[in-house]
């Protein structure tokens, strides 16, 4: 009853929808896929439809926006230009694909008629929605941000389908839930209504997803001249302070229910000024958010330039990291003893070392110095154990980190502080540093504190190159840049003689940054690795290897971004298997780091040991593992009788090889997948049950049985008393033709002798 109570609803909806009259006079593009109108009077986008899926995204003409802008006063910084109670100076259809709208002469609710024109330009191209901007502010007045393209009315496809907001960070794809919940993030004091705002320094593409389809929203301008923000703001407010749930109906308490979508662009434009928006571009798609990122995967082949990356990154290999010493002088392990953690990596097949604190003041203190450290012993003993250790053939990767000046040291008080950005009034930022070991500055009271150093700044650069040139003459193979893909909490710093005219949008300094710095390194070497952590994977063009951490709820999109990547993980449990098999499964890096990057690997031979195993299954299923293309699960259908993960790897060949690993802490069985099809399979497995490790207890089966897809149980691995059932990791190379089709396909009996049941239809994979 429920139900049909529900299809009655949507059904009437639809044809008030369908049957409401205009609100006004429109003009319209569209093709086959979409539909977009503006209201010929005040330029507010009116309607907008993905047609080819039904999706009415904009319903409401009444609740059309046009755009918003913010140009403080002097005496009151309160002081916008609301689009809606703007006449349109033009909205007229240039050609068959393009409007073009303009506004003048805006009047700003407190500073009354401004000299301002906004110019926009909206192109509708083979399902793909683009708009362009131009501001031409001759006002005396600074226009901070502007908000367009701008949705009065987003929806959801149905009442009641969730939708989310997915952006990237730190190698994740975030999910933040606008519908049906919706939860405010800006705090109760800053905002009249719950609202969520995500960062263009994050990510360059916002997908609005729904079940089984989206709308993908994307900064189309990889520069990053400056900073937009997707802001989402639900109007007039949640129906209950507890699950923030959105009223369900089209009005409470005499108030529309609405969620407002626009992009806001901080521009910062100068009085008597012109200035172009980044261009942004909708588009809707079919699926979930792997067909979102394969647009911003079609984008991004237009633009990234792939950096060169010597060979043996590419190839199956394993680092550990190590820290030596922190900013609270603890001297763990001098420069002369470092030869003895090379040979433990040498012997365990680990091919690089990250040395961490081995510059003054030891991690996270004396940045951006890269001065080596008197305690530790003399530069002369780093530099002969870099030597030492990498002629056993282990890479050393030295860490560092540019982007901060320890305020404690006398550097930064006599010449750094000249190059720290600065808020709008002129006040230094700051970033709160990190504790380490003692009680005192475990409770954060004698952290090194440090400012955050202006990347955009010419002056600044050149002090960073001349200290990235003493870690190169080292004589590493490396350098891991920390913290690379944040500022801290800057945007825009305002200082006034930083060498460009202010505010300067902060990360628009990175690649610049990274391009002077790879200058001087070819120099020495062109093989030597920028390697950063968690960038953004347009520095990836500069970084061509990522350092992250991941859960077990972790999206892997930078792998499904760039399949070839070098992207690692840390592991640092005692017996990790849990982690190695997502590492597995997502074709990333293993980073060792016992005792949270401070100990041997010998501390944890249960986990060296299988990511050992794991290494090695790569390196002799390399074509299938590591040189083939992942595509995360789009390719096959698995499922099982509990909580499982696998992925799917495409050779160049257009075979398929299929990882499946037990996420839970008992046996599971695989009950069927989308195609018949025989397969090889291989898992790691415990020998014998036992109560620990010892020599030769791990061996590799091959099962080539197709009965392996039906019902089988998954191998069980070893003794409950270690929870040995959660780490299983099971590879499934397939033929290329039979796989991977939804619906399943038809079986039919066979017209002529078969030494098999059944046979096939022609697939339609």
């Amino acid at each position: 009853m429920t139900g049909t109570m529900f299809f009655r609803v949507r059904t009437v909806a639809t044809l008030w929808v369908c049957l409401a009259p205009a609100f006004a006079a429109e003009v319209t593009l569209q093709d086959k896929t979409l539909l977009v109108a503006f209201d010929s009077n005040t330029g507010a986008l009116t309607r907008l439809e993905d047609k080819s899926a039904h999706w009415i995204i904009e319903r409401r003409p009444e609740l059309g926006a046009s755009f918003r802008l913010h140009a403080p006063l002097p005496n009151r910084r309160d002081n916008f230009v609301l689009g809606e109670k703007q006449p349109a100076a033009a909205v007229s259809k240039i050609s068959s694909n393009t409007v073009k709208l303009e506004w003048k002469n805006l009047v700003s609710e407190h500073g009354g008629v401004l000299p301002i024109a906004f110019q926009a330009t909206v192109t509708l191209e083979n399902g793909a929605l683009r708009f362009d901007g131009t501001l031409v502010n001759d006002s005396p007045l600074v226009v901070e941000t502007i908000e367009y393209p701008y949705l009065g009315d987003l929806n959801p496809p149905a009442r009641g389908a969730r939708m989310q907001a997915r952006t990237t960070w730190y190698g994740n794809l975030q999910s933040d839930e606008i519908y049906p919940a919706f939860r405010n993030e800006k705090g109760y004091w800053g905002v009249f209504s719950s609202m969520k705002t995500f960062d263009s320094y994050r990510s360059l593409f916002c997908l609005l997803q729904a079940p089984g389809q989206g709308l993908y929203v994307e900064m189309a301008d990889p520069n990053q001249r400056y900073l937009m923000q997707y802001t989402f703001e639900q109007l007039p407010g949640p129906v209950d302070s507890v699950d923030s749930r959105v009223p369900e109906q089209d009005e409470i308490d005499g108030h529309p229910v609405r969620l407002e979508f626009r992009t806001t662009h901080f521009l910062f434009a100068a009085a008597h000024s012109t200035a172009q928006l980044a261009p942004v571009v909708l588009k809707g798609y079919q699926g979930d958010w792997h067909a979102g990122v394969d647009l911003y995967k079609q984008w991004r082949a237009t633009w990234f330039q792939p950096p060169h990356t010597p060979a043996w990154v590419q190839d199956v290999n394993s680092w550990q990291q190590l820290q030596i010493n922190s900013p609270e002088q603890d001297y763990r392990v001098p420069y002369s003893d470092l030869v003895k953690y090379g040979e433990e990596c040498a012997r365990n097949g680990v091919g690089a070392i990250q040395l961490v604190g081995w510059n003054i003041e030891g991690q996270d203190g004396g940045d951006p110095s890269q001065d080596t450290d008197p305690h530790l012993g003399t530069w002369q003993q780093l530099h002969d154990a870099i030597g030492k250790i990498q002629a056993l053939g282990v890479k050393i990767i030295l860490f560092g980190k540019l982007n901060w000046a320890d305020e404690t040291m006398p550097w930064y008080k006599s010449e750094l502080y000249k190059y720290a950005t600065t808020d709008p009034w002129g006040i230094p930022y700051e970033q709160g540093g990190y504790s380490y070991y003692t009680p005192t500055q475990l409770a954060g009271i004698n952290n090194h504190r440090r400012a955050v150093m202006d990347f955009l700044s010419p002056g600044y650069r050149d002090i960073a190159t001349r200290e990235f040139q003493k870690l190169l003459a080292l004589g590493a193979s490396g350098w891991l840049f920390d913290e690379n893909c944040h500022h801290g909490p800057v945007k825009y710093s305002f200082a006034a003689d930083h060498g460009y005219t202010p505010p300067g949008f902060i990360y628009g300094g990175d690649l610049p940054m990274a391009r002077q710095l790879r200058a001087a390194a070819d120099k020495v070497d062109r093989d030597f690795v920028f390697a950063g952590e968690g960038h953004q994977d347009w520095l990836m063009q500069a970084y061509p290897v990522s350092y992250f951490r991941i859960d077990n709820g972790s999206t892997p999109v930078e792998r499904y971004i760039d399949p070839q990547a070098p992207l690692m993980v840390a592991v640092t449990g005692f017996d990790d298997r849990e982690m190695l098999n997502l590492i597995l499964l997502d074709r990333y890096l293993v980073s060792y780091e016992p005792y949270n990057f401070k100990g041997h690997l010998t501390d944890f031979p249960l986990t060296l040991e299988y990511g050992r195993k794991i290494d090695s299954l790569r390196r002799r299923y390399k074509a299938q593992l590591w040189d083939a293309e992942f595509r995360d699960t789009q390719g096959a259908k698995v499922s099982a009788d509990g909580p499982f993960r696998y992925s799917v790897f495409v050779t160049s060949a257009g075979k398929r090889a299929v990882v499946v690993i037990n996420q839970g802490r008992e046996k599971r069985s695989l009950r069927r997948s989308s195609c018949r099809t025989r397969a090889n399979w291989w898992w790691l497995r415990r020998s014998s049950p036992t109560h620990g490790p010892r020599p030769g207890m791990w061996r590799s089966r091959r099962d080539r049985r197709p009965s392996l897809w039906k019902g089988r149980p998954l191998p069980q691995t070893g003794h409950s008393l270690y929870n040995e059932l959660s780490s299983w990791c099971r590879i499934a190379l397939l033929e290329p033709r039979v796989y991977s089709c939804s619906p399943p396909l038809p079986w039919r009996r066979p017209r002529t002798a078969s030494p098999l049941p059944w046979t096939p239809a022609a697939p339609r994979c």
